[in-house]
């Protein structure tokens, strides 16, 4: 079986790439698992100063697989608290990873894959690149990712684009400032391998880490206890009958009038 996530180091840069294009690099518990341990990998090898993530394929991610979704209504309270706490392990791994993480997005970047987006230090993506937190639209919140997107972008963006779930192109992203540059398709492979190379050659990684410690550690110190009480808010969400008929419709390919 081909793996779920691919991982590569040149120059002092790890590529950390979503390997599932079958599936619009949509998540599901073993590719969490995954991409959670090659971070954890690049965190501790010594020949790596900076990570970049990117995807295969025509899309960053779609967010949740439909057969994740499918099992998600089966679950017990427990084991869907077990499962949102994968979920905030993978973003906290990357949020707090001491080297600098660097996304690049092409295509569709949609719920969790919109999420994975939000919590990388510096975002590249192409005009083509679509973001959205779609959650609310199938009868789900977006509660772990609303922790880390408060931290990015000024509250009255944060509401319009949690409660409302549209979707927005890459320029709009960029006037948020929930990303750092939009770059052509043709040259963000370039772009993104230069910028990496100028971060690992023109600055001290000891120096990174820290000052990376310092925007992570000091702007919200109440951050732990904000994920907890998400993780326990989306397990909650998972057993209420909007979330189950929000799932029905999403899988059926049919409008929900709410």
């Amino acid at each position: 079986m081909e793996n779920l996530v691919l991982y590569s180091v040149e120059k002092r840069i790890a590529t950390i790439t979503i390997n599932r294009p079958e599936k619009r690099n949509a998540l599901n518990p073993p590719l969490i698992s995954e991409l959670t341990e090659k971070f954890i990998r690049a965190s501790e090898d010594d020949d790596v100063k900076v990570v970049v993530l990117n995807a295969n394929g025509a899309s960053f991610s779609a967010g949740a697989d439909l057969e994740y979704l499918q099992q998600l209504q089966q679950n017990s309270f427990e084991e869907n608290v077990a499962d949102s706490n994968n979920l905030k392990r993978l973003f906290t791994t990357i949020y707090y990873l001491p080297k600098v993480v660097i996304a690049q997005v092409e295509g569709h970047a949609i719920a969790g894959g919109c999420g994975l987006a939000t919590i990388c230090d510096i975002v590249f993506a192409t005009p083509e690149s679509n973001f959205g937190y779609t959650e609310v639209k199938i009868g789900f919140v977006p509660a772990i990712v609303s922790c880390f997107l408060k931290q990015k972008v000024s509250e009255t963006v944060a509401k319009e684009l949690l409660l409302t779930g549209k979707t927005f192109p890459a320029v709009k992203a960029l006037e948020y400032k929930l990303i750092n540059f939009v770059t052509n398709s043709s040259e963000i492979n370039q772009t993104v391998k230069e910028f990496a190379l100028s971060l690992c050659n023109e600055s001290s990684g000891n120096s990174l880490m820290i000052t990376k410690q310092l925007t992570t550690q000091t702007t919200n110190p109440l951050l732990e206890k904000s994920l907890e009480i998400a993780v326990q808010i989306n397990a909650r969400v998972r057993e209420s009958d909007d979330f189950k008929r929000g799932i029905a419709s999403f899988l059926k390919k049919e409008k929900i009038n709410w």
